[in-house]
């Protein structure tokens, strides 16, 4: 078509720190990042497992680097700020977390409701404290919250996680309205399923215990009937998450703003 150009996301010249992106879904949106032109910060705890995925992006010719802390303390947070520190970050997607699958609500005690929320909800304050007040001063950024679904559909099953996802919707709205009028943007993205090597082996293993097939093709529309039924039918795959990031990294995605974009495939039924 005459007077139309193919999509760039203009991510060259930008920074993005990406948290818990040692593996998973964070080390998906990590490469993609890079790949669009960004430069990359890759965190994580395990600097082995953060340093294999620096140099995966490295070997296709990303700009990476590493920070290794804990973000569940300040200590941790503060160390992963001096990490970052050489260049602006301008990108802030906080895509850490934690959960237990098997979590019900006898068996989990008001410590691990708490240790939960530490990670999955102010680790994200650490990192917004540290990182967004320069992105303010600058006049442009965009602070990206990964959360799931379960925070608008809770089930019986993993009720802190839950209400930690749906604490990280609100994280980003309020911050949005803290942000307006500075050239900074604030959202979430609400994930469905993320068919991460460990959730495939989880599922795997259930099904062929529940007796819903040995294969993957079998046991993979079984598994979303019971457990997460969608109008797609699958799990999503990370690649698919990690587009929709970038583009919210992007400054194409200045008229969005505290927004949650669900991402799950029409879940219907948690």
């Amino acid at each position: 078509m005459s007077g139309v150009n193919p999509v760039d996301l203009q991510l060259n010249g930008k920074r993005a720190l990406v948290t818990g992106s040692s593996s998973g879904l964070g080390a998906e949106i990590a490469k993609v990042l890079a790949a669009e032109g960004a430069a990359v910060i890759v965190h994580g705890r395990d600097e082995t497992r953060a340093a294999a995925v620096a140099e995966a992006i490295r070997a296709d010719g990303g700009d990476v680097t590493v920070a290794i802390g804990d973000l569940a303390t300040d200590a941790g947070a503060d160390a992963v700020q001096t990490a970052s520190a050489d260049a602006p970050v301008d990108i802030l997607v906080n895509n850490l977390g934690v959960y237990n699958p098997a979590a019900a609500w006898p068996a989990t005690s008001p410590v691990e409701w708490a240790d939960i929320y530490n990670t999955n909800v102010v680790s994200s304050v650490r990192t917004i404290q540290r990182f967004v007040p320069d992105m303010r001063t600058r006049g442009w950024g965009r602070v990206i919250q990964i959360s799931s679904v379960l925070g608008r559909l809770p089930a019986a099953s993993q009720p802190h996680y839950a209400a930690t996802n749906a604490a990280r919707d609100n994280l980003a709205a309020s911050l949005a309205r803290e942000l307006k009028h500075s050239g900074v943007t604030s959202n979430a993205v609400a994930a469905g399923g993320i068919l991460t090597p460990s959730a495939q082996a989880y599922v795997l293993d259930l099904g062929r215990r529940n007796g819903w097939g040995e294969t993957w093709e079998e046991i993979e529309p079984k598994a979303i009937s019971a457990l997460s039924p969608n109008d797609v039918g699958r799990i999503g795959r990370p690649r698919q998450y990690a587009d929709l990031v970038a583009f919210l990294a992007s400054p194409l995605s200045g008229y969005i703003t505290g927004a949650t974009l669900r991402a799950d495939g029409g879940w219907h039924d948690a």
